[in-house]
């Protein structure tokens, strides 16, 4: 079972591009209240922050490509509407 993407025992989920995106602008967000902190250790977590958010990028982009091949492969997706998933099993 998911708690947080979509699935037919959790029909209000969310795909997981959208979740990717909120964890992206809460790096973001903590990444502009360490900009100007020069200590040694914060720039080090800011840079490390900004390889997250390049990640979180390509992953954003990668969930990005699975649903449009789901969606032109099977159309859109009903498991919102309780329906069965488009790939794999139930």
């Amino acid at each position: 079972m998911t708690h947080f993407l979509v699935s037919e025992e959790h029909p209000d989920g969310q795909r997981l591009e959208t979740i990717l995106r909120i964890l992206r602008k809460d790096v973001l967000i903590r990444c502009t209240k360490i900009t100007d902190d020069a200590r040694p250790e914060a720039q080090h977590v800011l840079a490390n922050n900004i390889k997250v958010l390049e990640h979180l990028s390509e992953a954003i982009r990668l969930a990005e490509d699975s649903t449009r091949v789901l969606d032109k492969a099977f159309g859109p997706s009903q498991a919102a509407k309780g329906g069965p998933p488009r790939i794999g099993t139930e």
